[in-house]
């Protein structure tokens, strides 16, 4: 019996084909992209023509390879945005999208293959581009469950190899600030990434700010630089945060958000009731003061007749005593 026991302790865990399947969270038809890019991707000719013809998930990393130089949603000067407002302006008209980039058409070709945890993980792990790594943790931003995000990231978050996810460069950072970018931040590159639930982003801050102490007790404090060798220190961090709630508060409409950690302030509503509060006393001023100015002018007509009137009676007395 003990040794059966023991058999049991020793057999290692096989990793079952139902282990390896990820699940999706949240819009499985949009893959919770914007509307807006996603019908740009739908109706590019590069995703319907070229991309359709590639099959298997190497095919399509080589593309990632050979064509992502950047990973903004749009291509550099494709966008014609004069005139409209808003964080993607003319979500109506798809033409005012732009063109949209290779990455993201990709992107949305690896979402079509339906990535298992093992091929994921390769991308992460790539070593042939760094666009190939970046594509993976997009793709987990935009697909996994928002607990489950700190997990995927945690082992990158002081990643030194270097990107740029700029179209037209000039914004070269690191594989760990990008991760932790996507942590923190709400907003990428003039579109947003899912909204990841209040409890669940505390959480992640606080592992976060965990996470930047350990690195800091293991690190020389001339290498560490104030929170990871990144540079992503915690006053950025509280920055982003701060960012990510005023968009968050904007997009969504949650102004409860953080009330703890900053006074309350008054909401449009009561600044508007304050205006029209203000503007009805200004139009009752002016009333009181129309009328004052109409009683004036009254009374100066009524006696201006009055005495007519007596100049009148005046006159017809004088004339009748003359004619007696």
């Amino acid at each position: 019996m003990a040794e059966s026991e023991e058999f049991n302790q020793q057999k290692p865990v096989k990793t079952t084909k139902q282990h390896n399947i990820l699940p999706i969270w949240g819009n499985e038809q949009t893959m919770n992209l914007n509307p807006l890019i996603l019908a740009n991707i739908q109706g590019s000719s590069y995703f319907k023509v070229h991309l359709f013809k590639l099959k298997t998930y190497h095919e399509v990393v080589d593309e990632i390879y050979y064509q992502v130089k950047h990973l903004e949603p749009w291509e550099r000067g494709s966008r014609k945005t004069a005139g409209q407002t808003g964080m993607c302006g003319g979500v109506r008209g798809v033409g005012a999208g732009g063109i949209v980039s290779t990455a993201f058409c990709l992107l949305y070709k690896l979402y079509t293959l339906r990535l298992t945890r093992k091929q994921v993980n390769g991308l992460l792990q790539h070593t042939d581009s760094p666009y190939i790594r970046a594509l993976g943790f997009m793709y987990i931003r935009y697909t996994q469950p928002p607990a489950d995000l700190f997990d995927w990231y945690v082992d990158y978050l002081d990643d030194e190899e270097e990107i740029d996810p700029r179209a037209g460069g000039g914004g070269s950072t690191t594989i760990g600030a990008l991760v932790r970018q996507m942590l923190i931040k709400l907003d990428w590159f003039s579109t947003l990434f899912p909204r990841i639930p209040v409890p669940i982003q505390k959480q992640i801050e606080q592992k976060l700010a965990e996470h930047n102490r350990q690195v800091q007790a293991t690190k020389p404090a001339a290498n560490y630089r104030g929170g990871s060798s990144t540079g992503y220190s915690s006053g950025r961090m509280e920055s982003d945060r701060r960012e990510h709630d005023d968009r968050d508060r904007r997009d969504y409409g949650d102004m409860d958000r953080y009330s703890k950690d900053r006074p309350a302030k008054r909401d449009d509503r009561d600044r508007e009731r304050d205006r029209d509060r203000d503007r009805d006393r200004e139009r009752e001023k002016d009333r009181r003061e129309r009328d004052r100015d109409r009683d004036r002018d009254r009374d100066r007509r009524d006696r201006y007749r009055d005495r007519s009137r007596d100049r009148h009676h005046q006159r017809s007395r004088s004339r009748d005593r003359r004619y007696r």
